[in-house]
């Protein structure tokens, strides 16, 4: 089985799953390229921008924290299907976004761990480079902060399994 990546119908590539012989690949591939993570099966126009790989919580590191244009956080946790904890996925990404959530008193710490690692990369704090990366204006951006803060005080983490292949009974019963 192969991926086929796109951007609105243009300049297909074919991942094969071959590709990545670890999950530090995956991870670096999602890092580079969010455009990869399906979301737009989901919601039409929704894309993720994947701020930072391992974001360290006490629980262990998050393979990759990412947020969209309305404030939600994704909890992304790659898997490759030979690896032998790939049926624990599920719930390592549930006690990673619980450990996530510790951060809720301390929104400006959790900022500023997305700054360091935005300018360490672009030269742009994260609300600089989030405005840049989904073409939003001030407002956008702020009403965007605003809900970014209020779902991490909230508890309201969204969950993005990536694996390079799948279990056919696993599929259906996601899909089906």
């Amino acid at each position: 089985m192969s991926i086929l990546i796109s951007k609105k119908g243009a300049n297909v590539q074919i991942v094969d799953k071959a590709a990545f012989k670890d999950e530090a690949m995956l991870q670096e591939y999602i890092h580079k390229n969010p455009e990869a993570i399906p979301m737009y099966e989901l919601e039409e126009d929704k894309k993720l921008f994947v701020v930072k790989r391992e974001f360290q919580t006490h629980s262990g590191p998050i393979d990759a924290l990412a947020v969209d244009k309305d404030g939600d956080i994704y909890v992304v946790e790659t898997k490759l299907y030979k690896n032998p904890d790939k049926r624990k996925v599920v719930a390592q990404a549930l006690d990673y976004g619980a450990a996530l959530w510790k951060h809720s008193t301390a929104f400006n710490e959790f900022i500023e761990i997305l700054n360091k690692e935005i300018i360490n990369n672009f030269n742009l704090d994260f609300q600089e480079k989030a405005m840049d990366f989904f073409k939003i204006d001030d407002d956008q951006s702020e009403s965007m902060m605003d809900s970014l803060r209020s779902n991490l005080n909230e508890g309201i983490i969204k969950f993005v399994i990536l694996m390079d292949s799948i279990d056919p009974a696993i599929k259906w019963w996601t899909l089906g």
